[in-house]
């Protein structure tokens, strides 16, 4: 009877441990591959920082969409950012712009 419980035991100790060695690489999964930007609008003029933390190269290209219907809206050139590189991209409208948003590839 005790050869049955110390198995049982050994048994939940090996199992708990594979979950949490599951968990954590499942956690470090969930990381984001792209670069961190921040946009922020002045006016005419829309401006975005992007940081890549990320071991791999992103490529970032800043979209502005202009508020007045004859304004074209602009997108910047893609710009590849490499491993802990920061890159600020810049575009703007005539007049007042709508929103502004970075896309990653």
């Amino acid at each position: 009877m005790r050869t049955t419980r110390r198995v049982a035991a050994a048994v939940l100790i090996v199992a708990l441990a594979g979950s949490t060695v599951v968990a954590s690489r499942s956690a470090a999964r969930e990381r984001p591959r792209t670069a961190a930007c921040s946009t922020w609008v002045s006016g005419s003029h829309a401006t975005a920082s992007c940081y890549n933390p990320n071991p791999r190269a992103d490529r970032v290209q800043l979209h502005v969409e202009c508020a007045r219907w004859w304004d074209p809206d602009m997108d910047a050139r893609p710009v590849e950012v490499g491993p802990a590189q920061h890159v600020r991209l810049a575009e703007r409208c005539w007049k007042e712009i709508r929103r502004a948003w970075v896309s990653h590839r």
